[in-house]
């Protein structure tokens, strides 16, 4: 009878592990960067990002955290296919973004979409309001998903500024009428548009005042639940992304240094980098991500 039971779980072994392989929406595997560099009479290869490999399951968020020049950036660039890795490769639900084919791609771009640090350089000044959230749904109006009609984008639109707490009366105004907070609300409702399932989250906070980024990151907590969304929530704020964040992985002089559950780095970091990128910012008193 055991050998039977041992033999059953055995047969079941493959299917459990192509389940949980399922569940990685991203899979970056060694992944390098480098620049050349002119050291002296000698070219060189400058490496910003060496050898890292990480996972992003479906609908949880990842912190990846380290201090300014660690990395970080080049990872979500990477990740985002604006910038091809030196070596490894990055896979988005199946498909190797090196090999996959232009169509690929542009089918692949509506479901990963980027949030940056600047909410007013991100946004054009000459553009209305309207225009900036409805402008991806114009350039993916081929794509049967996309309903382009006139009135459909508008509909859309006016969807995706109440989605963020904006109020469409916002749509015939200019980027330099609203204030940072609001300008990030409004590059997240761009962000949006295509319905994506990965955003990734470039310092999307830094630049706002503290009780500014807050409502921000506690917008961006009630998105992840109502359009089930997966995040790349990049930071250099430990308390923050312990906040948001259900992992985090620690870089450092372009390495992946630590990786684990938020909870368990922030109370038991194993890296003295991390106990420092800890104690480098002030503490957030809302409970942690999966907390009551």
């Amino acid at each position: 009878m055991a050998r039977a039971r041992t033999n059953v779980l055995a047969a079941l072994l493959p299917s459990v592990e192509m389940l949980i392989s399922g569940m990685a929406l991203v899979e970056m595997s060694g992944v390098s960067k480098s620049y050349p560099r002119r050291v002296g009479l000698r070219n060189e290869e400058h490496f910003v990002v060496t050898n890292v490999s990480l996972t992003i399951d479906r609908g949880e968020t990842l912190g990846l955290v380290g201090e300014s020049g660690s990395g970080k950036s080049t990872m979500a660039r990477i990740l985002l296919g604006l910038v091809p890795p030196t070596g490894g490769q990055v896979v988005f639900d199946g498909v190797n973004l090196a090999t996959a084919r232009h169509d690929e791609m542009r089918r692949l771009r509506r479901r990963m979409q980027p949030v940056f640090q600047d909410p007013f350089a991100a946004l054009d000044p000459r553009m209305r309001i309207g225009d900036i959230v409805a402008e991806p749904l114009l350039i993916h109006r081929d794509d049967a998903e996309v309903d382009a009609s006139r009135e459909g984008i508008r509909r859309q639109t006016r969807e995706l500024l109440n989605a963020v707490g904006m109020d469409e009366s916002a749509i015939m105004r200019f980027p330099h009428e609203f204030s940072g907070g609001q300008r990030q609300r409004i590059n997240i409702a761009r962000a949006l548009a295509l319905r994506p399932e990965l955003l990734v989250l470039d310092e999307p906070v830094s630049a706002l005042d503290v009780s500014v980024g807050a409502q921000v990151v506690n917008l961006l907590r009630q998105l992840q639940r109502e359009f089930s969304l997966t995040y790349l929530f990049i930071s250099h704020s430990m308390p923050l992304v312990r906040y948001l964040a259900g992992r985090i992985a620690v870089m450092r002089d372009g390495r992946l240094i630590e990786t684990g559950e938020a909870t368990k780095i922030c109370l038991h970091p194993r890296e003295a980098y991390t106990q420092t990128l800890m104690a480098a910012t002030p503490g957030i008193t809302a409970r942690p991500a999966g907390g009551e």
